[in-house]
């Protein structure tokens, strides 16, 4: 067969054959443009969209983008448009099959087709025989991911919520026990404050107090400010200082409490569209130039390599009737 392969005798080979390789082309090509056809072959349109994430902050060290695309793959997502455009009806897939969500799932993931782009979106491509039907899956699985992402959010900052109002009603209690224990402390000692009650006491030991009220100084009250603000000057200051602490701490965690309540009540898309679905006005399965071409192609490799095999078979038959005493 070897021989076969130079030029000289392949151009020579396909002369001597053309009439019969040219009639096996044409068959092919023939076929090939009848079973392409939308009677063999039903057309489908593709519509697609190009996302990027928008509102939303990654788990771990995966990207925002690696994060859209997983939730885009999500199970209940693909159900849901399963069941809002009855895809089983629309891809004629009998309910009482017996491996109806494995034939089911399949077609869906045929149709439909999630992938990142180089340029870190994400591209969401849906086929169908009917244009309008594949952009309203475009659009419906935009919708039930940004749903998606909000229960996510909703769900997250409803613990934040719940943990914060915790926390505000503990600090709310733990400084209305300061309060009530300062005030107590206040009533019984008579002390309003360490600095206050300082410099009131030392201002009637020293007697500067405005012309003419010195001789009306109550030195006994004074003494007894001085044993308490002695005793009980501590406890003053504590108490003074940890609602001080408490008030700051209340109010840092009423900052975080009000920003998690905003965030759960947000109304927010979680993408940005880059590029919209539409009806595609022109089918984009099956290529049917495609098909022919390469069905010619291969019609004519494999028309050779038989024509070869014939040949080589013929001259084999003529080298043994020739030299029959070699067999």
């Amino acid at each position: 067969m070897e021989k076969y392969f130079n030029n000289t005798n392949l151009v020579n080979l396909l002369l001597k054959w053309r009439i019969h390789l040219a009639v096996i082309l044409v068959v092919a090509v023939v076929l090939a443009v009848i079973f392409s056809s939308p009677f063999f072959i039903t057309p489908k349109f593709k519509s697609h969209a190009i996302l990027y994430p928008a509102n939303v902050s990654p788990y771990s060290e995966e990207s925002e983008t690696e994060q859209m695309f997983q939730i885009l793959l999500s199970q209940d997502i693909a159900d849901s448009v399963i069941r809002k455009f009855e895809l089983d009806k629309h891809y004629k897939i009998d309910p009482s099959y017996k491996y109806y969500k494995t034939a089911l799932y399949y077609e869906y993931n045929q149709n439909v087709k999630t992938q990142k782009t180089p340029y870190d979106a994400v591209s969401i491509e849906v086929m169908d025989k009917d244009p309008e039907m594949a952009a309203d899956i475009v659009n419906a699985i935009i919708d039930y991911y940004n749903l998606k992402v909000k229960r996510m959010h909703r769900a997250k900052y409803y613990e934040v919520v719940d943990m914060y109002g915790g926390l505000l009603a503990g600090k709310a209690g733990d400084i209305d026990s300061l309060k009530q224990a300062l005030y107590e402390l206040s009533v019984e000692s008579g002390l309003l404050g360490f600095d206050q009650s300082s410099e009131e006491i030392m201002r009637g030991y020293l007697r500067t107090v405005t012309s003419g009220a010195a001789s009306q100084i109550n030195t006994a009250e004074v003494k007894r400010l001085k044993e308490n603000l002695e005793r009980k000057g501590g406890r003053l200051i504590f108490l003074v200082e940890s609602i001080k602490h408490e008030a700051r701490t209340y109010a840092d965690f009423k900052v975080k409490y009000e920003d998690a309540v905003r965030f759960y009540n947000a109304d927010m898309t979680y993408c940005n569209v880059i590029t919209r679905p539409f009806p595609a006005d022109k089918k984009s399965y099956p290529v049917r130039w495609l098909i022919v071409a390469m069905t010619f192609i291969l019609t004519l490799f494999f028309s050779i390599v038989v024509l070869l095999i014939i040949e080589n078979l013929r001259i084999y038959k003529i080298r043994k009737n020739q030299n029959p005493s070699t067999s």
